[in-house]
């Protein structure tokens, strides 16, 4: 024990470092967010995530978007925790067969105006699960998607760009 404590004391943090993004550009993203929500809502925008099936990396990328450094809020972005406050689904994972019903029910109990995102590669046709005799497919099999954000998984830069792009349509 003496020694763990010993080697925890010289050796340097295990910690990342912050991701490298210009102060500006994060502010120039917020201001165009905030601008296009306002416009074309006249209020935020709520965002009910829903998991249908994946590993769960698309979802560590997404809560990202409320730590300290990305902090969504600020944008005029939040996520609720029932679809009838939401205006957008944003769909992880490819749509297994026993999520296929909930997606379906989550959808109908959104409120209209309403969009689907398709988040990570997975939710846009399976990914590596394609195929498997447990997955239906991404969501587009289910719901009618209106924007779809790629990667494995995507990074939070990408998904607040994805995110306007939808609203800005």
């Amino acid at each position: 024990m003496r020694k763990l404590l010993l080697e925890s004391l010289i050796r340097p943090p295990l910690t990342e470092r912050p991701p490298l993004a210009r102060e500006a550009a994060i502010d120039e993203l917020a201001h165009a967010l905030d601008g296009a929500a306002r416009k074309r809502l006249g209020r935020s925008l709520s965002i009910r995530a829903v998991d249908t099936g994946s590993c769960n990396g698309c979802e560590l990328e997404m809560h990202a978007l409320n730590n300290a450094f990305y902090d969504i809020e600020r944008f005029g972005f939040r996520f609720v925790a029932s679809p009838r406050h939401a205006d957008v689904l944003l769909v992880t994972g490819p749509v297994t067969k026993n999520m296929r019903e909930a997606l379906k029910r989550t959808w109908d109990a959104t409120p209209n105006p309403k969009w689907v995102v398709a988040l990570g590669d997975c939710a846009r046709n399976g990914g590596c699960f394609a195929g498997s005799y447990a997955v239906v497919g991404g969501v587009s099999e289910v719901l009618p998607v209106d924007l779809h954000i790629p990667g494995c998984p995507p990074p939070p830069i990408e998904i607040l760009k994805g995110l306007l792009a939808l609203i800005e349509e």
